[in-house]
């Protein structure tokens, strides 16, 4: 098991490996490791493995091979010990829909041993931060898609689990529901819960986590600091709103210029170059920005440029 010296590691895999009943093998012996207190994103394709390696971490899957380790408990050797770090708010709403919303955390509290006091407090401190205090006397299956993702996220947190484990906590959520849930991950997460996140949304990984992992066919292809994984991608592309409206794209030293309707400018970016330079050039022609954004979300880009590079590498391999 590699750990770093100095650092208290939160979750720690060691060539973990799953192959099914029927030959399929779902985790190719991938190592990672989270430092305590991270934000640690878990990406790639349905059928990457990325659930897979939750549900072993989680005990609800059994691995094949390799080892696991949760705040330092084996899960082999010490399992309830590991798994009273966890908490663990899974992809399917697997509520039982007839309760009502006070006692499906309130009988989540129990089952971890909490005693009859401290289980209502929980429960109340965690339905008021994800605002479903007025709903408790509810029956779970009166709530939308959205409240029932973060009735799943309070069932999760009511024995405080160092480590919360979050596998696609925002599928199917609007918007508005989704920042609110964002801003709730990064509070608990400041107060020192570790969070492991799985997401189709990339922005949401890139918005919220400072680790990720990139899974594709059973192998870990990517693991690094958020920024240095962003640092990767050689250009960027940014669309920015003009004030007022123009006849044709400016000439801009350094930059890939292309006028997609008279006040939207697109501007293709490389890596000698920064933004400074691009306002500095624009302010120079007498030409106001209102707004810059990101022509395409930055992880996305990076995750298709490492499945096509390693699909050109076995394409090398092969002799194609």
């Amino acid at each position: 098991m590699v750990t770093i010296p100095g650092l208290m590691q939160a979750l720690s895999t060691s060539n973990l490996t799953k192959t099914y009943a029927n030959g399929n093998q779902a985790l190719k012996g991938i190592n990672f490791s989270v430092e305590a207190g991270d934000f640690y994103a878990l990406l790639g394709p349905n059928g990457a493995g990325k659930t897979t390696a939750i549900g072993i971490i989680s005990s609800l899957v059994n691995k094949s091979g390799g080892e696991v380790e949760i705040f330092g408990h084996n899960i082999d050797t010490n399992l309830e010990a590991a798994k009273s770090c966890i908490g663990l708010v899974p992809q399917e709403i697997n509520l039982n829909l007839w309760e009502s919303v006070h006692n499906v955390v309130l009988n989540q509290a129990g089952y971890y041993g909490l005693a009859r006091r401290l289980a209502g407090a929980r429960t109340e401190k965690y339905l008021r931060a994800l605002r479903l205090w007025d709903r408790r006397d509810d029956q779970a299956r009166s709530l939308s898609g959205g409240m029932k993702r973060r009735l799943m996220i309070a069932r999760a947190l009511v024995h405080e689990p160092k480590l919360l484990i979050l596998d696609e906590p925002t599928a199917g959520v609007d918007i508005e529901i989704r920042r609110s849930m964002w801003e709730f991950l990064r509070a608990i997460n400041a107060a020192g819960t570790t969070i492991i996140l799985t997401t189709h949304y990339l922005e949401e990984a890139e918005s919220l986590c400072r680790h990720v992992a990139i899974i594709d066919e059973g192998k870990i292809i990517e693991d690094a600091p958020m920024s240095t994984v962003l640092r990767k991608l050689q250009r960027e592309v940014f669309v920015l709103s003009l004030a007022e409206p123009l006849t044709e794209a400016p000439e801009l030293n350094g930059f890939e210029t292309v006028l997609r309707d008279d006040c939207e400018l697109e501007v293709d970016k490389g890596p000698a170059v920064n933004l400074n330079d691009l306002f500095a050039q624009l302010n120079k022609r007498n030409i106001e920005v209102v707004s810059l954004r990101n022509k395409a979300n930055r992880l996305e880009e990076l995750f298709m440029r490492l499945v096509e590079k390693k699909q050109d590498g076995f394409k090398e391999m092969v002799g194609q």
